[in-house]
């Protein structure tokens, strides 16, 4: 009874996954495409919007939580190469599901000098395909977006390695830049 009950929940578990899973392979941006619009509080309670970042490239990665050792390394790669976006006219703004006061705290225990969105609901998440829907529990996906200063999608990056999703980045600016 105990076996069939625990093959019951992982088929069920399973299910769930695949649909998340389909479902934001269908919201998924692709280059080309206008940047979804987002309006989130930052880490001091600001409202930040897509609009205020046209005009400049914007490097927009989602990540699962706040303090966790993928996310706390692939935030760190952003705050060390924070010099080399500005140079390129990047900004980079990192989006989880994690409330203001939690970012806040991230923030400021890394030095991070970036902007962290406040996504409690998963909406932004969701429409950048990028959130795991788990009902009770919601994360985002490790995803970054690239988004030109026209608003639109130059770039996306799945399931990205944290160790090497910023210096990817910076070589496609370059890239994208020399055109």
């Amino acid at each position: 009874m105990l076996k069939w009950l625990f093959t019951a929940l992982l088929v069920g578990l399973a299910m769930v996954l695949w649909r998340t899973a389909a479902a934001a392979k269908r919201n998924l941006p692709a280059a080309g495409d206008d940047a979804p619009f987002f309006e989130l509080p930052d880490q001091a309670g600001r409202t930040r919007s897509i609009a205020e970042f046209r005009g400049r490239w914007l490097v927009l990665y989602f990540y699962p939580r706040d303090d966790t050792p993928g996310c706390t390394q692939q935030a760190c790669q952003f705050r060390d190469g924070e010099n080399q976006f500005a140079a390129l006219g990047a900004v980079v703004c990192g989006v989880s599901v994690d409330d203001s006061d939690s970012h806040a705290e991230f923030a400021r225990s890394h030095d991070l000098p970036f902007t962290l969105l406040a996504d409690r609901g998963g909406t932004t998440a969701a429409r950048y395909g990028s959130l795991w829907n788990l009902g009770l529990m919601k994360f985002a996906k490790r995803n970054t977006f690239l988004v030109d200063p026209r608003g639109k999608i130059a770039r996306v990056y799945l399931g990205v390695n944290p160790a090497r999703n910023a210096a990817e980045l910076i070589e496609d600016l370059r890239l994208l830049q020399k055109r």
